[in-house]
């Protein structure tokens, strides 16, 4: 498979866009599917994505869209799914997929509602696909400065270090560094639950919170995500690191964050619902903070500001209100 395989990029959003321009750095073509048709004749008439990242051109000669998800499977081995995990079942459902034989790179930074499964999950058992066949890849990384070509960095981490290693050799440009490791467990639900934080610190900037508060609050996530990974799968991780630490740090304090930017307006008194039709890209910790929250009604971590994200986003507590209770608890 590693020897000259072919790659697929599934999704057009913007870390969609940005992965095909790292990607052809390193390969001589990719596949890459888009559910909109009239998407793909902007891109092969214009060359460049109409919708995001709009100022990244492509050279459309290397580049073969596809708006059947069957057939871009069955023509691909590399699979790098780049789409909304609200969206992932049902774009997969109804479809005859035989992805036996086929290596799947997540690069979606989200858990699936209702199932409450990390992609990693949802495929092993949706799709029987083994643990060897999947890889994440996760931040410190907005798709923004990838355009930009900003020196940013990718963690990418699947079963074994190998495995990691040969994506990381897709990965890896003059201005893209890469991390490889092998908690597929501990990075996914780590960039599913920064998502949540980074809400957290929106609403409080939205209130008026300054800085001190700020550095409180993020100091608190990153224990929170160390409690519930430790509690629900332990096992010898650097927190501190990149794929962790600095994953939250970003998400969390970046003019390109969609989930702090989804909870700075409803901390300056936005609804949930006018919220998310104002923004034109799905913010992942809304859809996160629920599933995490009906996850640990059975392992009873103590997360309070995850518990404090859910409470204003689905029983509808005013955030000032929540908020200072949450602040009394913090240290």
């Amino acid at each position: 498979m590693w020897e000259k395989p072919k790659i697929a990029v599934i999704g057009s959003g913007s870390w969609a866009t940005a992965l095909a321009k790292i990607l052809l750095c390193n390969t001589g073509k990719i596949n890459w599917y888009f559910r909109n048709h009239l998407s793909i004749d902007h891109m092969l008439k214009y060359s460049h994505n109409p919708r995001y990242l709009s100022s990244v051109t492509f050279d459309m000669s290397r580049i073969r869209m596809y708006n059947d998800l069957e057939k871009i499977i069955a023509d691909s081995d590399i699979l790098f799914f780049a789409v909304p995990s609200v969206y992932l079942k049902g774009l997969l459902s109804g479809k005859r997929l035989d992805l036996k034989g086929k290596f799947i790179v997540s690069a979606i930074k989200g858990i699936i509602p209702v199932d409450n499964l990390t992609i990693a999950e949802f495929f092993n058992s949706h799709y029987n696909v083994g643990f060897g066949s999947i890889g994440t890849i996760t931040g410190p990384c907005h798709a923004e400065e990838v355009a930009l070509e900003r020196l940013s960095y990718i963690t990418i981490a699947s079963k074994t270090q190998e495995e990691a290693s040969h994506i990381a050799r897709y990965l890896q440009t003059y201005y893209i560094k890469t991390v490889v490791v092998d908690d597929i467990y501990g990075t996914e639900y780590s960039s599913v639950l920064k998502n949540i934080f980074a809400i957290a610190a929106g609403i409080c900037h939205g209130l008026g919170y300054g800085d001190n508060f700020q550095a409180v609050l993020i100091s608190n996530s990153i224990r929170e995500i160390k409690r519930f990974l430790d509690h629900t799968y332990p096992s010898e991780r650097e927190i501190d690191s990149s794929a962790y630490l600095g994953d939250l740090l970003v998400t969390s304090y970046s003019q390109f964050s969609r989930n702090r930017t989804f909870g700075m307006m409803i901390g300056k008194g936005y609804s949930v619902k006018s919220a998310i039709l104002d923004m034109n890209m799905v913010a992942e910790g809304y859809y996160a903070v629920k599933c995490i929250y009906e996850i640990n009604s059975r392992y009873k971590v103590h997360l309070p500001i995850t518990n404090a994200v859910y409470n204003i986003l689905y029983e509808r507590i005013s955030p000032a209100i929540e908020v200072r209770l949450l602040s009394e608890e913090l240290a």
